[in-house]
């Protein structure tokens, strides 16, 4: 793209405020239905130039590191930026500018992670710690360490409206939320888990926004599609009319994570709700996406997937999409119904038996075509040939399979591992 004066400017991400090495910030925002759109800072407005693809884009000069910046479309509405870097004052207030050169990292020698032989805790850093942020979150790193615990996957983390929030109503998904700190904040939490021998994972969610701070289809009705619909609200349109600027933020968002922050690899929220009817599905291109992203070190990429269809894994030339794991569903659902008893709504076909328990560590899915009388229709698909490392068994916090009469936080303790029961949950934080 070229700049206001004619300079051009090489961009690292489709969408977003960049800061320039030679000074000022480039600004880009797609917004194809709108007649104009200008960058509203403390020192004016600078109108930028429409590309002929929907985007918008321009150089402000007198921007810089910290600069908070709003979009004003056609002379009326303000808004934040839907690829903001950072919202220090929530999803509805103005963007922040983010270099993420002014970080330092200690990890060049970090190679990365592989999915087998390793025991993953899901934590979620508002009530990680009391004071829910990820500096409080650093002080625990050593401790955890020292459980045995290798990974760490973050629950998602994506600028939300509220005060609390699990994460999955995220709007601005390249944003970390406030509440837990700074952009730098996170960093400083990975490249420390790193400095323990800890991968960090996060978890994402690309199957829909949240209602409350949702600004993107004000910029663009098309990043949304009434083609299809989930649990949650409008589908994301990866296949419809304007799909390729919708494509490529969010796999932009998946680099940017790697990328920028030294993420060890992507779990993706409710993949069944991901549609894509195109040839290069956008799970596949996700992967592809973390993979080179990674220059080098290992990252893996996992899916929560409750139809529990195998393809996801497959190589793409046996017609698959590439990725490393799935979450077991099967394991948990029987290991809960072994530990508490409990049989209704989706725990109802399944039995706790110690055979489900071996054959779901054995085979990974117990469903694999059969009829599921929760769901009135068959389930999954096979699992053979599909080495036993990609099903990650898990448990979550239940207070009737233990309980943490110290007060303190149970999270979900994972095992990849064929050969590795999991037999307990782990009182952590």
């Amino acid at each position: 793209m070229e700049s206001l004066t004619g300079q051009r400017v090489t961009r690292r991400y489709p969408a977003g405020a960049e800061p320039l090495k030679e000074g000022g910030v480039s600004f880009r925002v797609w917004a194809p239905l709108r007649k104009t759109v200008e960058v509203v800072t403390d020192a004016g407005l600078r109108r930028l130039e429409r590309e002929s693809d929907g985007y918008f884009s321009g150089i402000v000069d007198e921007a810089s590191a910290g600069t908070r910046y709003s979009y004003r479309l056609d002379g009326g509405d303000v808004l934040p930026d839907p690829a903001s870097r950072y919202q220090p004052d929530g999803p509805h207030g103005p963007s922040v500018v983010v270099d993420p050169a002014v970080f330092r990292w200690n990890d060049a020698a970090w190679k990365g992670l592989e999915l087998a032989r390793q025991v993953i805790s899901e934590i979620h850093i508002g009530t990680f710690t009391r004071e829910g942020t990820w500096e409080a979150a650093i002080r625990e790193l050593p401790a955890i360490a020292r459980t045995g615990i290798t990974v760490l996957e973050v629950m998602p983390v994506a600028e939300f409206a509220g005060e609390f929030g699990w994460g999955y109503d995220g709007v601005q998904w390249y944003a970390p939320s406030h509440l837990y700190g700074t952009p730098d904040d996170m960093r400083r939490f990975v490249d420390a888990a790193h400095s323990l021998g800890l991968a960090v994972l996060l978890d994402v969610v690309y199957n829909h926004l949240g209602p409350d701070g949702n600004y993107a289809t004000r910029f663009c009705k098309d990043y949304v599609t009434s083609k299809y619909t989930t649990d949650w609200g409008e589908a994301i349109n990866y296949d419809g009319e304007n799909s390729g600027p919708v494509r490529d933020f969010v796999t932009g968002n998946a680099t940017y994570w790697v990328d920028e922050f030294h993420i060890d690899g992507l779990r993706l929220d409710a993949t069944q709700n991901i549609y894509d009817d195109s040839s290069d599905h956008i799970l596949g291109v996700i992967t592809r996406a973390v993979r080179d992203a990674a220059q080098g070190r290992k990252t893996i990429v996992i899916a929560e997937n409750e139809p529990q269809e195998t393809r996801l894994v497959r190589p793409a030339e046996k017609g698959g999409y590439g990725m490393d794991g799935l979450w077991n569903d099967d394991y948990h659902h029987t290991a809960v119904v072994a530990l508490t008893g409990r049989s209704e709504a989706y725990y109802t076909d399944y039995r706790g038996t110690p055979q489900e328990i071996i054959s779901a560590m054995k085979y990974g899915y117990l469903y694999q075509g059969q009829y599921y009388k929760w769901q009135k229709q068959r389930r999954g698909t096979t699992s053979l040939n599909i080495p036993k490392s990609t099903f990650i068994t898990f448990l979550e916090n239940h207070d009737q399979i233990a309980n943490s009469a110290s007060g303190k936080r149970m999270h979900q303790l994972s095992s990849p591992s064929l050969h590795r029961a999991m037999t307990a949950v782990t009182l952590l934080g």
